[in-house]
């Protein structure tokens, strides 16, 4: 056993007086290879390495005060900190981290191959019936045959592990990659969420692992400041409007080094700023103490970031959270998103976060978005943005979603806006003084001065708006310390805003809504600029887009069918009759339900409401997949529905809508409650569900087409559909066309 001389000794027991002291030892395991011309093991030449990068070490580790060696053995002692939890983890990590720096010297430095370097990691325990040089012994013993012993145990496996992962740190090898999150309202990429992704083919692979393992090993910190550097350095396409928004553990607001002056430089250096980055705290870890957690994340708002609490819906206290953080986003969980077009209470519980948001201002993420359903629903639902793979998987380049989505999106947007406005914003623009970019503050200053009701103006160059002056906004710029010096003659491009809402005057007034309140909270009620293929066309402000969408819900209402909010039988023979004035080719889809009546006997009517919802829903939705932007779809009342759409597949729009019906009308029969349907006069008939019926009436618009003649015809078709079993729909053409010459 390796012996101590007294002063090495006497230095080792002086620290252990009160302190914490751990033992690193290193075997170093010779090929015969490296043996030279006269047969002797190249031990001088290790040993002075080794003792050279000791004294380059304790540069680094102060921690470090005592290097012994003997042979090709090594035995370092360091003080450790007691009152730490994990000083024995400390201990371990700091002996990997030696040992690969001792690898790699031997390798680079001296040249050598063929060699292995075993390692021991023990605590010097003392007794109060033990001598210094006793405990020394002991641990000397422990550590040597924990080194023996790692070759194919579970601790060389765990060290091997941990070198593993140490690696990964100290090469930067980790990789960022980012995932767009889309407006729903606008299409546009309002951010992307960077994501981490560890070497490939290791088992760090996946972020999963890699953080689980750090948090794990106590390294949590030192991962999540290389992944923020990371997300931030690779933001070569990110626009100055838009967000990164960076994954942080909840525990990782505690660390010393997470500070706002570290990420800020790294973003200068990118040419960002703090309000470019949003810090999503996973909302499934939980947070103990949100006082403290309340505190550090105010210093860190008042630099200019932001907070978003993720996979809200998933964790441990979701709405706690929110509550206590007040964050300026909630991301939404998968679970919640998922099949959300089919399951009400799920619609349910996201309508809770969405009242719950607008109430505290705040916007909302779903995440996880997959399915075109999913997505149409949550576009239906106000949701202010989306991110999931069929928007857009992640990438290490920032990229755009697919030019196909995107029109569906346009034209959902848009039949959302035929269905549920028939305004659009440019039937309330108004008019606003213009200015040149070039011209002086000091001039656009007097124009308001003189003009006290004037709320704001617009910049314009070559006919089209490039930025906006709001009043308020104006003034208290040139309030500030050195305002009116400093900006009185320099150009109102210095000062106006370069980013304004623009929209063009046929986008509907819900869906400029929508886009107004996703805003940054300092922009909220700056005024939305009006084009006209481009040009600039007028102003509108918040309060008359919000009192215009009231007086149209208002009428609405009014004649809107109560239970599913579709227009009525007023709304229906206008939009019918204007089909028919028109003279282009339209079809219309009568929809009633089967066995309605003995569902609704037998479930219930608040069961029965819930099931004319859904078909409205499956109506609508299917419209949106196969229709038009202009399709319309109407409530007849009861259990009858009609569409009117320009499709040129009007059949598999009809398809498309007893597909939907069929795979969801069976989550509302109960199998406890078997039973055989009836029909109205009580018969009984083979099926135990209820089936939609459908009557395609092709209009191709000649002189003899008629409302009446339309729906004579229809109930025709019905008559056909009713005899058969099962979900069905009959065709028919009516009209023709006429051909000239």
């Amino acid at each position: 056993m390796v012996g101590l001389g007294g002063e090495e000794t006497g230095i080792i027991a002086d620290r252990l007086k009160g302190r914490a002291v751990g033992l690193i030892y290193m075997d170093i395991g010779w090929m015969p290879e490296l043996s030279n011309d006269k047969g002797r093991w190249p031990g001088e030449r290790v040993r002075g390495s080794v003792e050279l990068l000791f004294g380059q070490l304790r540069l680094e580790w102060p921690s470090l005060f005592s290097l012994h060696t003997a042979g090709d053995d090594f035995f370092l002692y360091a003080e450790l900190n007691s009152a730490a939890p994990d000083a024995e983890l400390q201990l371990f990590r700091m002996g990997i981290q030696l040992r690969m720096r001792l690898k790699r010297h031997l390798t680079e430095e001296l040249r050598l191959e063929g060699f292995a370097i075993r390692l021991g990691c023990e605590p010097l325990v003392p007794s109060a019936h033990q001598q210094p040089s006793d405990t020394i012994y002991d641990a000397v013993k422990r550590a040597i045959r924990e080194a023996q012993s790692a070759g194919d145990s579970e601790s060389g496996h765990r060290v091997r592990r941990t070198e593993r992962f140490l690696a990964i740190l100290q090469e930067r090898s980790i990789q960022a990659v980012y995932q767009p999150i889309v407006s729903l309202a606008g299409g546009d990429v309002f951010g992307y969420e960077a994501l981490v992704r560890g070497p490939k083919g290791t088992d760090f692979q996946s972020p999963r692992e890699l953080f689980a393992f750090a948090e794990d090993e106590g390294l949590l910190y030192s991962l999540d400041r290389l992944a923020r550097e990371k997300a931030i350095a690779g933001c070569t396409g990110l626009e100055s409007d838009q967000r990164l928004f960076i994954n942080i553990p909840a525990d990782v607001i505690h660390d010393p080094d997470f500070t706002p002056g570290q990420t800020l430089g790294l973003l200068e250096k990118m040419g960002l700023a703090p309000h470019n980055v949003v810090f999503e705290i996973t909302e499934r870890c939980s947070i103990e103490d949100f006082s403290t957690a309340k505190k550090i994340l105010q210093h860190y708002r008042s630099q200019g970031y932001q907070i978003a609490i993720d996979d809200a819906g998933a964790g441990y206290s979701s709405l706690q959270a929110i509550a206590e953080l007040q964050p300026d986003y909630i991301k939404v969980d998968r679970s919640l998103i998922h099949n959300i077009h089919k399951d009400k209470i799920k619609e349910h519980m996201l309508e809770t976060f969405v009242a719950f948001a607008e109430k505290m201002n705040i916007r909302i993420i779903a995440e996880g978005i997959e399915l075109p359903d999913e997505l149409f629903k949550l576009m239906q639902m106000g949701i202010h943005f989306g991110q999931g793979y069929l928007l857009a998987r992640p990438s290490s380049e920032m990229a755009g979603i697919d030019d196909n989505l995107a029109r569906q999106m346009a034209d959902m947007r848009t039949r959302r806006g035929s269905m549920h406005s028939f305004m659009t914003i440019g039937t309330i623009a108004s008019q606003v003084r213009t200015f040149d970019p070039g011209t002086h503050i000091s001039e656009v200053a007097r124009y308001f001065r003189e003009y006290e009701n004037e709320l704001c103006a617009v910049v314009v160059q070559g006919g089209a708006p490039v930025g906006l002056v709001m009043r308020e906004k104006l003034f208290q710029q040139l309030a500030g310390q050195y305002g009116i010096p400093l900006y009185w003659n320099r150009p109102i491009s210095k000062l106006m805003d370069c980013n304004p809402l623009i929209v063009d005057e046929l986008v509907p007034l819900d869906q400029v809504s929508q886009m107004s309140t996703a805003r940054e909270t300092n922009n909220l009620y700056d005024y939305v600029v009006i084009t006209c293929e481009g040009a600039f066309l007028g102003t509108a402000s918040i309060r008359s887009i919000l009192e215009s969408i009231t007086k149209v819900r208002i009428e609405q209402a009014r004649i809107a069918n109560p239970l599913t909010g579709l227009p009525g039988n007023l709304q229906i023979q206008r939009e019918l009759g204007k089909r028919i004035i028109e003279s282009r080719r339209f079809s219309v889809i009568y929809a009633d339900l089967d066995f309605f009546k003995w569902y609704n006997d037998r479930y219930g009517f608040q069961k029965g409401d819930e099931l004319i919802q859904f078909t409205a829903d499956v109506l609508q939705e299917a419209s949106g997949l196969c229709g038009l932007p202009d399709d319309f779809v109407g409530h007849i009342g009861g259990d009858d529905f009609i569409v009117l759409s320009r499709t040129d597949s009007p059949y598999k729009l009809c398809e498309e809508i007893i597909r939907r019906f069929d795979s969801g009308v069976v989550v509302f029969m109960d199998p406890e409650m078997p039973g055989q349907a009836v029909d109205r006069e009580g018969r009984p008939v083979q099926t135990d569900r209820v089936n939609i019926s459908l009557s395609l009436i092709v209009c191709e618009c000649g002189t003899a087409v008629t409302a009446e003649y339309i729906s004579s015809e229809a109930a025709k078709l019905k008559k056909r559909a009713k005899a058969h079993m099962g979900s069905v729909y009959f065709g028919e053409r009516i009209g023709q066309r006429t051909v000239s010459g």
